[in-house]
């Protein structure tokens, strides 16, 4: 039994609107992050080896086949980094993708949590409903920011090894 009572109608039009400001205030909260707490290497961000620098999430989901329909929210809020298209291909573009890419990801995450709110006005099976839309709708987000992290993380790794092998060779 929800804690609020609304009729079908308004409980429809309460869930967009309660989607829309959860999905807006937390997309700006993370746009307001300085990029320096996205440069440091916090737990959640880091590549497990279980992915196999990115690999798992192509086997197991064939990104590629699905990862550019995704749209990107930047587009939305005109602000932010898109995430379709490097920046560059300078090691400063590819740190700059790296955290951007852990901006998304956090954003995302975080855009999960408010989903258990909506039992309070929705029957269950509707507030379970929710659960799966958040789900549904963020969880291939994180997953194509992740993979591509890996990817940016692997040409990285070998741009540094060239450049160590190139400065022993001196």
């Amino acid at each position: 039994m929800p804690f609020v009572s609304l009729s079908t109608p308004w409980t429809i039009v309460v869930d967009i609107l309660a989607w829309g400001f959860f999905h807006i205030i937390i997309s700006v909260i993370c746009l307001k992050l300085p990029r320096s707490y996205f440069d440091q290497q916090h737990t959640i961000y880091h590549i497990r080896s279980w992915e196999r620098e990115g690999d798992f999430w192509q086997h197991v989901f064939k990104i590629k086949a699905w990862k550019d329909f995704i749209p990107d929210g930047t587009l939305i809020l005109k602000q932010g980094f898109s995430k379709h298209q490097l920046p560059g291909r300078s090691i400063r573009d590819l740190i700059l993708f790296l955290s951007e890419s852990k901006r998304a990801e956090l954003t995302h995450w975080l855009s999960i949590l408010p989903a258990p709110l909506f039992f309070l006005w929705n029957p269950v099976w509707a507030g379970w409903v929710m659960i799966v839309y958040a789900l549904l709708f963020n969880l291939p987000i994180i997953i194509v920011q992740r993979f591509n992290r890996a990817r940016i993380e692997r040409i990285l790794d070998k741009w540094v090894q060239m450049e160590f092998k190139h400065k022993m060779a001196r």
